[in-house]
């Protein structure tokens, strides 16, 4: 369930208020919904999203962020650039890819440097686990990609585990320099004390288990 207060309220400026937060939304419930849309979960900032967004106009950006200070930093900055392509959702990133998002309304999800949560103990509590790699399968349209990215190797490790049994996925190649790809405030933070990132890109294969409806 989401917090209590992401009951249905006004928007700011360059955020996206969704309709209802306890159900599956359709596609043409979403801002844009005739563009091509890519998700970053756990915007942060808002720097990988706003750069993302100037440099493709023609596609549509959504930020996921629960912490409200950094809701309101990242709406600021989509007013003062006039970006009317991206937008931020209030909301716990897993609750929204797995009970929120559409099905099949995905063109690329970014997860980049979630909590690892290191500790043994705290495994579970990392937002990759099988349930949620279903989910994203789930949101993606046929061909979509999953991009993950950790400071983390033992995270890395372990995603990679993860999607090694989860055959609907196809792994790509992602070497710096492939394609456009602005750093995130987090990546700039790691690479800064001079930690190196890993990075896992997949595809949804398009002979996959059919969408849910």
């Amino acid at each position: 369930m989401p917090p209590l207060d992401m009951l249905p309220r006004s928007a700011m400026p360059g955020e996206w208020v969704p309709p209802d937060y306890f159900r599956r939304l359709k596609r043409e419930e979403t801002p844009g919904f005739d563009a091509p849309l890519e998700v970053d979960l756990g915007c942060g900032d808002g720097a990988f999203l706003l750069g993302m967004a100037s440099h493709f106009p023609e596609r549509r950006f959504l930020g996921v962020e629960r912490l409200l200070g950094r809701v309101r930093k990242v709406c600021r900055k989509i007013v003062r650039g006039g970006l009317e392509n991206a937008h931020v959702l209030r909301l716990e990133s897993r609750y929204a890819v797995e009970w929120l998002l559409p099905h099949g309304s995905v063109a690329r999800l970014h997860l980049i440097c979630p909590d690892p949560w290191p500790k043994f103990k705290h495994h579970r509590r990392r937002i990759v686990q099988t349930g949620f790699l279903r989910a994203v399968h789930d949101v993606l349209v046929p061909g979509g990609e999953f991009l993950f990215m950790t400071d983390h190797q033992g995270y890395h490790e372990w995603a990679g585990e993860k999607l090694d049994t989860f055959a609907e996925f196809e792994r790509l190649p992602w070497e710096d320099g492939d394609f456009f790809y602005p750093k995130s405030d987090f990546q700039l933070q790691w690479e800064t004390l001079g930690k190196r990132m890993h990075r896992t890109r997949c595809r949804k294969a398009v002979t996959g288990r059919p969408d849910q409806e």
